[in-house]
């Protein structure tokens, strides 16, 4: 394990000692949505979730009452529970459909030599619990935005049917296609998180509906802003009711924005002859972008009830067997944490390429 010292660290001596500059923060978005499930202590590494699907409902197919086939399938299914005089209708059963999600944990530690403690100008343990801290958020979004992308509800920019052949950006066509499978999925929009937004008074303010949040790399921002209808989040009735990093509104849907949102570089359709031309990061083949777009419960939380994700702090001076001199400190964190997919009919993953901007 490595240990800050103050050979890593040098002093500044000698030189005017400017402030200690803040470092890149990531950006947390998907946690703002989904159901938070705490696990008790000592009940397994498993939780699993269970819902009972509607007279109609597939495993495959939880949301929707009536299945693909032929003929008038709403009369078939009122046929289905008619009654003869002086007849029972046959006792049914119900079906429970069950996702399974196990616990993880995650650990994180930092070194420091008892000199960088007692010498260094520069207060290294409490900066390296600030970046604790901040490795510990970033974990937790970048563990939900894996289990996201796994979505089996997916749909691609341009004219691809994978991930290989996308080549396209996000459209308004694209967001369309995933607002009428949301809504024949009997999804409703995120109310909790996204309220409605009245106009104002003032001049050239829109007003805005509760809507479908859609997850977005910054990267995109320019292409949602291009789409047709789009309302820029000044133009709201009220900002101030706004979520943070949120762009602006188009239709059903709201944007937010984070840079942690990253792409699947080099993964999509060559990008000669695109039009408009598609950002890469070799020079040939598309990165690609996976959007999500979410509802209420969707997607859950998987948390260990034991209280705040502990940093503990371990300082140099402390002598044991290990460390009879005292030259050693430490500052780690363990955080317990899992994400599931509730619902893969009512949330969806975009997978699509992100303008070039050299036009």
């Amino acid at each position: 394990m490595g240990l800050q010292s103050l050979v890593i660290t040098p002093d500044r001596i000698g030189k005017s000692l400017g402030r200690i500059l803040p470092h890149a923060m990531s950006k947390h978005c998907l946690g703002l949505l989904g159901m938070t499930e705490k696990q008790k202590k000592n009940t397994g590494t498993k939780t699993v979730y269970r819902r009972y699907l509607p007279k109609g409902a597939t495993t495959s197919n939880p949301n929707q009452f009536f299945q693909n086939g032929t003929g008038d399938r709403t009369a078939a299914y009122v046929a289905q529970h008619l009654t003869q005089d002086g007849v029972t209708p046959m006792a049914e059963t119900l079906t429970p459909q069950d996702i399974e999600v196990e616990q993880k944990e995650h650990g994180f530690a930092y070194g420091f030599t008892n000199r960088t403690a007692e010498m260094s100008e520069d207060p290294i343990p409490k900066i390296m619990e600030e970046m604790l801290g901040d490795r510990i958020g970033l974990v937790r979004e970048m563990t939900l935005f894996g289990v996201l992308k796994g979505c089996t509800n997916k749909f691609y920019g341009g004219t691809g049917t994978s991930r290989a052949t996308v080549n396209g950006r996000l459209t308004l066509q694209l967001l369309r296609k995933v607002e009428r499978s949301l809504k024949a999925n009997h999804s409703t929009p995120a109310r909790k998180l996204l309220r409605p937004i009245p106009a104002s008074g003032n001049y050239a303010t829109a007003p805005t509906k509760a809507c479908y949040p859609v997850f977005v790399s910054s990267d995109l921002s320019p292409d949602v802003r291009d789409l047709p209808n789009f309302i820029d989040v000044s133009k709201y009735g009220n900002p101030a009711l706004a979520v943070e990093n949120e762009i602006g509104s188009c239709e059903e849907f709201r944007f937010i924005w984070s840079p942690d949102l990253i792409p699947v570089q080099d993964s999509g359709a060559a990008v000669a002859g695109t039009v408009p031309a598609l950002y890469s990061t070799s020079g040939t083949n598309a990165d690609v972008y996976q959007v999500v777009v979410g509802t209420e419960d969707a997607w859950g939380h998987l948390e260990l009830d034991i209280g705040k994700n502990d940093i503990s702090l371990l300082p140099a001076g402390q002598k044991d067997k290990t460390d009879i001199l005292g030259q050693r400190g430490y500052v780690g964190a363990i955080t317990k944490y899992n994400a599931v997919r509730l619902n893969e009919g009512q949330m969806a993953v975009v997978e699509v390429g992100a303008s070039a901007l050299t036009d």
